[in-house]
């Protein structure tokens, strides 16, 4: 158990951060799922304004320090080629 005060704010302050950073990688899998989906109705435009959307989500995610930069790159990359075979 804490004992310091500054050990108590820190929980606090993990507990918030750990809801926050929760919240955001839900938006970025929502963002992908929204891609995933366009892809497998077989609908190109749809599936290339989901990716637009999609990709700067992804960076955000990075900058904020919730996805690693390279998971991130592989994501996109991923879809980005798949999108382009359709």
């Amino acid at each position: 158990m804490a004992n310091t005060p500054q050990a108590r704010k820190r929980i606090r302050r993990n507990e918030r951060r750990a809801e926050i950073n929760i919240n955001r990688v839900s938006r970025i899998r929502t963002f992908v799922k929204k891609v995933e989906a366009a892809i497998a109705g077989g609908d190109k435009t749809a599936a290339a304004e989901a990716l637009q959307a999609a990709q700067p989500e992804l960076a955000r995610g990075v900058a904020r320090g919730v996805l690693h930069k390279n998971t991130a790159a592989r994501k996109m990359s991923r879809l980005t080629k798949r999108v382009a075979s359709l």
